[in-house]
């Protein structure tokens, strides 16, 4: 086995994208390439016969995420009360708290959750302990549109089915722990201990790189890691890991307090009471594992190369977590660990430590550029150049500051606050550094997703391209090379060759947002774009952009939108335009000759050099050669849902009426003004508000479908009985939001099909 242990974490790999992609072609490859080799005398019996037996044991241990929720979904028979032993580290926020609940009848896994009020909360939830809750289980919430965050998936891909959610901490009764409850007691009395004796911004740094707790960083400085592709230097992983065991191992041997010997085995056991205290996470336990791994085998003097710790390490993970395979850290992690490993020999061919970096860093961006499209649809080709720069300085500087940090916190008295004040006004210049980076050079690639054909020909070039680096044959490198940015070309243009169209209406809601995708590319148009509002201010929030329709267009590859329509100035319909016009290229912003706008809004349009154009009655509007006609208002009603721009067009073989929150009487004049209006598809009015929607109105436009924007189980009572009454009596085909989630028309040339996000 020595040497070919990649082998069996190749046939772990086939046998989860089998379950994850529904098609045993991955399996039945591996098995041909295996047999292939075996028959070739490249592999022999034991390691072929190894293989193939974890490969099916994988196929039938890993769970299937699809199959979980179907069972799920399909039983209702759900206890009041559970009781269980809490399976998870006690989370703790400003909010809420949360903690997982394994429950002793079914040994499924509940997350339980309260949300705190305003008052301070004090409670003994330990790890370990045996409860009864009050409450009953339920299904988490599921995503309702394209491109949106799937908190039910999330919670699925850690084993947890179900969520209860409490009202006051009276309906737990706990008692007792287990034995790990004192090692995570120990991490929250550090990360305690931390924040009281160091300043703010020092603490929530070193309990960021060194306890695994990113909760105290700012969220706008956690998305701007996020946007650069330097997320990986807050999650603790091979590089702190590496640091803090150099440092320790340099201390003990260097100050003669151990021996070689006895130092090492300092190192075995404290590195898994430090993948502990520093969250667990599985990057965290990927290095720790390996590095404990390759001290043990040096114990017996049994030698392994580095591939084959990995492997052994990849399969001990999925094999202690069967969940941990659908972990996105867990996927990245490993994917640049091999990557580097596979390409060990083309990083050694250079001397020069800032190639070497570059190398480093433009390795792991195009081994993860996949999964990263996949789960943020965005890539940062620039980040390469940043990393070289970010790296080096948290590698050198800001980690090995903070590890050192911890301990000089106990002693270095009043040096302690100089210390303090020399890093973070290094630090601070630093941060601004990538905040002025990231306001003038970001021009991200948002080019949506890899299939999964295109995916595999990414990765066979790349091998390909790597391996021709590595024996220097430069001109079929840069051949190869070509290759993968024309497929990745090829995948950004693809929507420019495609003569699919499409119409979205999105679910965000209690509010109106549609997407139009003009066939080729030739236009993108937005008909509304509304917002929630917060309940505390009274102010829009940015939630639904960037929950809902942010993902949505970047998953479509969408970062420019050729006009957006803004029916009326209702925050439900526009609330969404001013974090656009902060994150989008929108060209611009439609509205009728009657819409105001307040100063606020007014300047960020002027700043962002964005076009208003104002349209009245029997106006055409051409976006992207499609023609949209204004049909109201004909004149200026004192009132900003009459005041709806109403819009028609022909698309996909459709007529389609947009009305925005239009009353009856509006509907009565837009019948007397246009007698021979007949429309196919009906967008309700008002969310089926009983003001709109009447009986003349659909009896002369004679609509087949209706579109019904809504949001579940709104306080409104939208839509309203008597107007589904009505369009049920016409005999329309009624698409309600709050129903099927989000609706989609897709269409070519004059022929398609409506979907549904949810049957």
């Amino acid at each position: 086995m020595k040497g070919y242990w990649y082998v069996p974490a190749l046939g772990i790999v086939s046998s989860a994208l089998s379950i994850i992609y529904h098609s045993n072609w991955f399996i039945l490859v591996f098995f041909i390439w295996l047999l292939v080799l075996y028959y070739d005398k490249r592999l022999g019996k034991l390691i072929t016969l190894t293989s193939i037996a974890l490969s099916i044991f994988f196929y039938f241990y890993i769970p299937n995420l699809e199959t979980i929720l179907h069972k799920e979904v399909t039983n209702t028979s759900y206890e009041t009360d559970v009781a269980g032993r809490i399976a998870s580290p006690i989370n703790e926020s400003s909010s809420k708290i949360d903690f997982e609940l394994e429950e002793y009848t079914s040994n499924k896994k509940l997350l339980i959750v309260y949300y705190k009020n305003k008052q301070e909360i004090k409670h003994n939830l330990k790890f370990g302990a045996t409860c009864n809750i009050e409450g009953t289980p339920e299904l988490p919430s599921q995503r309702r549109n394209p491109g949106q965050f799937d908190y039910q998936h999330f919670l699925l891909s850690k084993g947890i089915t179900h969520e209860v959610v409490i009202n006051s901490l009276d309906s737990i009764n706990c008692s007792g722990s287990s034995t790990l409850n004192k090692i995570h007691t120990i991490r929250s009395s550090v990360i305690s201990y931390t924040s009281d004796k160091l300043s703010p911004q020092t603490s929530i740094w070193l309990n960021a790189l060194v306890l695994g707790d990113d909760s105290q960083l700012p969220e706008e400085t956690i998305e701007l890691f996020q946007r650069w592709n330097l997320s990986h230097l807050l999650a603790i992983s091979g590089l702190h890991v590496g640091l803090i065991v150099g440092l320790l191992y340099f201390l003990l041997i260097k100050l003669n307090i151990l021996t070689k010997e006895k130092a090492q085995w300092v190192i075995i056991f404290f590195l898994p009471l430090y993948a502990l205290i520093a969250g667990g996470e599985p990057s965290v336990w990927r290095a720790s594992s390996m590095v404990l791994l390759f001290l043990l085998i040096n114990k017996v003097r049994y030698k392994f190369s580095v591939t084959d710790v990995l492997s052994i390490v990849f399969i001990l993970q999925i094999l202690m977590d069967k969940y941990i395979i659908y972990s996105i850290g867990f996927q990245l992690s490993f994917s640049v660990t091999m990557g580097l490993l596979l390409s060990k020999r083309w990083l050694a061919q250079t001397n020069v430590s800032f190639f070497s970096i570059l190398k480093i860093s433009f390795l792991a961006q195009m081994v993860i550029l996949p999964l990263q499209l996949l789960y943020f649809s965005t890539f940062q080709p620039l980040s390469i150049l940043l990393n070289v720069i970010v790296v080096p300085y948290f590698s050198f500087f800001v980690i090995p500051i903070m590890f050192l940090l911890l301990p000089l916190s106990l002693f270095a008295g009043i040096l302690l606050p100089y210390i303090e004040i020399l890093f973070n006004r290094i630090h601070e210049h630093f941060i601004s550094f990538i905040y002025f980076v990231d306001q003038f050079a970001y021009y991200p690639w948002v080019i949506g997703s890899f299939s999964l054909g295109s995916t595999i020909v990414y990765y066979s070039i790349l091998l390909i391209f790597l391996k021709k680096l590595e024996l220097a044959k430069l001109k079929q490198s840069f051949l190869y090379g070509c290759f993968l940015s024309l497929v990745i070309m090829a995948i950004s243009l693809r929507p420019y060759f495609s003569p699919v169209g499409s119409v979205t209406m999105l679910d965000i809601g209690q509010g109106d947002a549609m997407v139009v995708e003009l066939p080729y590319r030739k236009g993108i148009i937005l008909i509304d774009a509304g917002a929630r509002m917060s309940f505390e201010d009274g102010q829009t929030t940015p939630g639904v952009y960037k929950q809902i329709l942010k993902p949505y267009l970047f998953s479509r590859g969408i970062r420019e939108i050729d006009a957006l329509f803004i029916s009326h100035e209702d925050s439900d319909h526009m609330g969404s335009l001013p974090f656009m016009l902060d994150n989008v290229d929108v060209n611009k912003v439609i509205v009728s000759e009657y819409y105001e706008f307040d100063d606020q809004l007014t300047r960020l349009l002027v700043k962002t050099e964005t076009q208003v154009e104002r349209f009245k009655t029997d106006n055409e509007i051409v976006v992207g050669e499609q023609d949209f006609y204004v049909i109201s208002p004909n004149q200026d009603k004192q009132n900003t849902n009459e005041n709806s721009l109403v819009l028609y067009t022909a698309l996909g073989g459709k007529s389609w009426l947009f009305t925005g929150d239009i009353g009856r009487e509006t509907e009565k004049e837009i019948i007397a003004l246009y007698p021979n209006l007949k429309v196919d598809v009906l967008k309700v009015a008002h969310h089926g508000s009983n003001s709109s929607t009447d009986k003349d109105f659909l009896k002369q436009i004679k609509p087949t479908y209706a579109l019904i924007s809504v949001g579940l189980n709104n306080s409104y009572g939208h839509p309203h009985n008597e107007v589904i009454k009505t369009l049920e009596e016409k005999n329309l085909v009624i698409f309600r939001t709050d129903k099927h989630g989000a609706i989609q028309y897709y269409f070519k040339d004059d022929d398609g099909t409506f979907f549904t996000h949810f049957p």
